[in-house]
């Protein structure tokens, strides 16, 4: 991994869409005062940004200036927001802690957290029809709209999140977790990709199947690493309380496959994503760098 590559590309593309997180998200003074603190207060709390960094990386590897990338870079880090709020919900995961502070129901209520989730995700489609930087046509913002709403949806992030309640206390074959995890954390990753990508007129069907291949197998292998740190991770550094999964009974891969077993499947995926990108030049290195700092992170 190209480490200082990689932490120039990452502060400059976090430091371009938090300016435009900032401003797209309604000012704290702006009427209802506390929903809109709540949406700021989940956004702007941190996160890795991983999701819009994606976005800016496939445009990067396609020759897309990234100006233009700014506000599918901001509706997929909407989008996620809104699942982590929603996913912290007494009625969902349960959690207290998020990004090393209290999780939005925490902070706020719950009732709160719940239209939190609801006006971030809308604000997330009204982003990709309004933001003049895109500088493309309707019909390339209607593509960016569909593929956003099928990841998001009940063939997507929130089927996942569907089939990972219903997953609680069962013993799932390593296909049915799979398919859950494609879902629930892959489909907003494909997306990412795809926004990167759709922002190109140019890009012919090779380069669509390789970016496709990369996003789906980084998409598994970012949750791999998630259920291995859940065991072997801590609190402080994840930001998150960790352990959460085993004390919920929940499947992972770690338990499914021993510590090792999920080890080598993160790094087979790691690699199958790489291979992937070998049609491309070094402009995919961004890439590259991301699918090492998937595998290799600490929270």
């Amino acid at each position: 991994m190209n480490e200082p590559g990689l932490k120039e590309f990452l502060a400059e593309s976090q430091a371009r869409v938090e300016k435009a997180l900032q401003h797209w998200l309604p000012a704290t003074t702006t009427q209802p005062q506390k929903l809109h603190q709540a949406m700021r207060y989940v956004v702007l709390g941190g996160g890795k940004r991983v999701r819009p960094v994606l976005v800016y990386a496939t445009g990067q590897a396609l020759g897309v200036a990234p100006e233009r990338l700014n506000g599918p870079a901001c509706a997929v880090e909407l989008i996620h927001a809104y699942s982590l709020v929603h996913d912290d919900l007494p009625a969902m995961d349960d959690d207290d802690l998020r990004r090393g502070q209290p999780t939005c129901h925490k902070q706020f209520d719950e009732a709160t957290a719940i239209l939190t989730g609801d006006a971030l995700q809308t604000l997330a489609f009204r982003v990709l029809c309004h933001d003049a930087s895109m500088e493309t046509d309707s019909a390339t913002r209607i593509k960016m709209l569909d593929n956003l709403a099928i990841a998001s949806g009940s063939r997507g992030m929130a089927g996942g999140q569907a089939m990972d309640l219903d997953s609680v206390g069962e013993d799932l074959s390593l296909v049915q977790l799979e398919n859950m995890h494609i879902h629930k954390t892959g489909a907003l990753i494909l997306a990412s990709v795809r926004m990167g990508y759709l922002a190109y007129p140019n890009a012919d069907q090779k380069q669509i199947s390789a970016l496709d291949h990369y996003a789906k197998r980084i998409g598994l292998a970012f949750q791999v690493k998630d259920d291995i740190l859940d065991v072997e991770g801590d609190t402080a550094t994840l930001g998150k309380t960790q352990g959460k999964d085993q004390a919920n009974s929940k499947p992972t891969y770690p338990a499914l496959l021993g510590l090792e077993g999920a080890r080598s499947l993160s790094t087979q995926l790691h690699q199958e994503a790489l291979d992937s990108l070998s049609i491309f030049d070094d402009g995919a290195d961004p890439l590259r760098w991301l699918a090492d700092y998937i595998v290799a992170r600490n929270n």
